[in-house]
């Protein structure tokens, strides 16, 4: 085992944990990351504009009604996602190069929007197009982010700024230090986007539409959840190693989902973040939940009766890493085995679900401290079969877990025995070999 863990460690876990560090990739990261408020809030309107309810329910008739005003906060917040995104992720990478981080932030948005454009129209004339501001626009956010920041970042080190007095208060010299950097930055784009009249984002959906088809496929689902739990059994975070990889590809799909929910129209993809984190990881990463459950119906020693009360109620709330370093799972032959396996067989049950119709496709971003069931219940915008297929997951999961744990419980309950007999005769051979002590009063030694 010492062999293997060196080999991954080498070989597979090392590098990918590198990956996930890198600069511009953290920096993706942590941009996408920091608009999960303003997603979280946007969704509760895509929910009570389709309240899960009956239609002939007067709140339901209001909301209908009311549709296109309930929506606003919506397409203020989710369905212009990558506005903020473009901000956190030149703001992020800023820092990381220890440069001016509000002013990467801000012409990382603005060259994002030179990339949309504006449109004349008769009835309000110059309009700026809202479509590219969701997850369909992310992916070119993200690379004029990088630009931006880097032609920042070489203007730096080049010394292409223009320096002010010492006198003159930080905020106006920081000011006039970006503004040869933004001269750069926007003069690029509006030759690209206004002298030559390209369009990035449709050049770039034809170089990532494989990435984002073939990750709503069954390979799709189960690759990312195989690796992460993968990672984890050997100690390493599986999510910020795969999550800060494919989690864009998830925001596009959560996007596209939420505005077809918006319009009226059918749902287009099966797998966003939210697919996951309702059906799959239920309890937390390894569906850990299922464990915490066979222990409690099949625990006999000491340690796991006491883990198996310590952990329920975080595994609850999706909180396990106290399960998965106190049992531990972490380099746990026995109990590594169900924890890839238990995630990869209630992915492919749920993706045959949604994807036949028996349960609907996730479209809202509930918070992700919720139990399971009122989890998928919100992300799926109400639908009740989503409780039913958590309460078959988490079955399913114990069923798999429980003869593993058994195994290992069995042998917690060995090593328990033979520690309290090597503790008792410990205690014998003191008491024996024990000195007698010289009465104090005169009497009988004691």
């Amino acid at each position: 085992m010492n062999k293997f863990v060196a080999f991954l460690e080498k070989y597979l876990s090392g590098p990918m944990a590198k990956l996930s560090e890198q600069q511009h990739i953290r920096a993706i990261r942590d941009g996408v990351v920091s608009a999960l408020p303003f997603i979280i809030f946007g969704s509760i309107f895509l929910i009570i504009a389709n309240p899960p309810i009956p239609e002939n329910w007067a709140f339901y008739v209001w909301a209908k009604e009311n549709i296109a005003t309930i929506l606003i906060p919506y397409r203020l917040t989710m369905y212009i996602m990558t506005l903020y995104i473009t901000f956190g992720i030149g703001y992020s990478l800023s820092q990381s190069y220890k440069i001016d981080a509000l002013s990467g932030g801000l012409v990382s948005i603005a060259a994002f929007l030179f990339t949309i454009g504006v449109q004349s129209t008769e009835e309000f004339g110059f309009v700026l197009p809202m479509a590219n501001l969701g997850g369909h626009g992310l992916f070119v956010a993200m690379l004029v982010a990088v630009f931006s920041v880097e032609v920042l970042r070489l203007c730096k080190q080049k010394n292409i700024t223009i320096k002010m007095p010492e006198a003159v208060p930080s905020s106006v010299a920081r000011s006039f230090e970006a503004l040869i950097p933004i001269v750069i930055i926007l003069g690029v784009m509006t030759v690209i986007t206004v002298v030559f009249n390209l369009d990035l984002h449709s050049m770039v959906d034809k170089v990532v539409a494989p990435i984002i088809k073939g990750g709503d496929t069954i390979f799709g689902v189960t690759i990312p959840v195989f690796l992460i739990t993968f990672f984890w059994a050997f100690g390493i975070h599986g999510m910020s190693v795969v999550g800060a990889v494919i989690r864009p590809v998830w925001e596009v799909y959560l996007a596209k989902n939420g505005e077809a929910a918006a319009s009226g129209m059918p749902l287009p993809y099966v797998a966003p973040e939210t697919f996951f984190q309702w059906f799959v990881w239920i309890g937390g990463a390894g569906a850990t939940l299922g464990l915490v459950i066979a222990m409690f119906i099949s625990a006999r020693s000491k340690y796991s009766k006491s883990m198996a009360k310590a952990t329920f109620i975080p595994s609850i709330f999706n909180i396990n890493e106290p399960v998965i370093f106190g049992m531990p799972i972490v380099l746990n032959p026995i109990l590594i085995i169900p924890f890839i396996i238990v995630p990869l067989v209630t992915t492919v049950i749920t993706y045959i679900c949604v994807t036949v119709g028996l349960v609907s496709a996730t479209y809202v971003m509930a918070p992700w401290t919720l139990p399971a069931p009122i989890g998928a219940y919100l992300a799926t915008g109400g639908d009740w079969r989503a409780i039913i297929l958590v309460l078959v997951n988490i079955a399913i999961s114990t069923i798999i877990y429980l003869p593993f744990f058994k195994i290992y419980d069995r042998q917690l309950v060995a090593q328990e025995q033979l520690e309290e007999e090597s503790l008792k005769e410990v205690v014998e051979e003191t008491t024996e070999t024990a000195p007698i002590k010289p009465s104090t009063d005169g009497n009988a030694p004691s």
